[in-house]
């Protein structure tokens, strides 16, 4: 099943910033060949659900390896079986009403 998801991990207790953990991320991300949008506030992404998971799985591995003794992670996340609705899809339907 495809997933899109809005991702914002914040790892406590490291200092005020947060820029390496979330590249640690990203890296994670881009090696599981996930299609991503980073934006101000966490990360969209966009593939199958049992690789996104794992790969979300894999950034608390890494973010508490790095020394992060707590994590706060929130996932908003949406599916669809009627058809196939990719990132893009979802700010072009928005975009083509202003």
């Amino acid at each position: 099943m495809k997933v899109i998801v809005d991702l914002t991990l914040v790892p406590i207790g490291v200092g005020v910033s947060l820029s390496p953990y979330v590249a640690a991320c990203e890296q994670i991300l881009n090696r599981a060949e996930l299609k991503t949008a980073l934006h101000a506030n966490g990360t969209n992404i966009e593939g199958e659900w049992d690789v996104v998971m794992e790969a979300i799985k894999a950034c608390h591995e890494k973010v508490h390896a790095m020394g992060a003794p707590r994590i706060h992670t929130q996932i908003k996340l949406g599916t669809r079986t009627d058809r196939e609705q990719s990132l893009d899809d979802k700010i072009n339907s928005v975009q083509a009403k202003l």
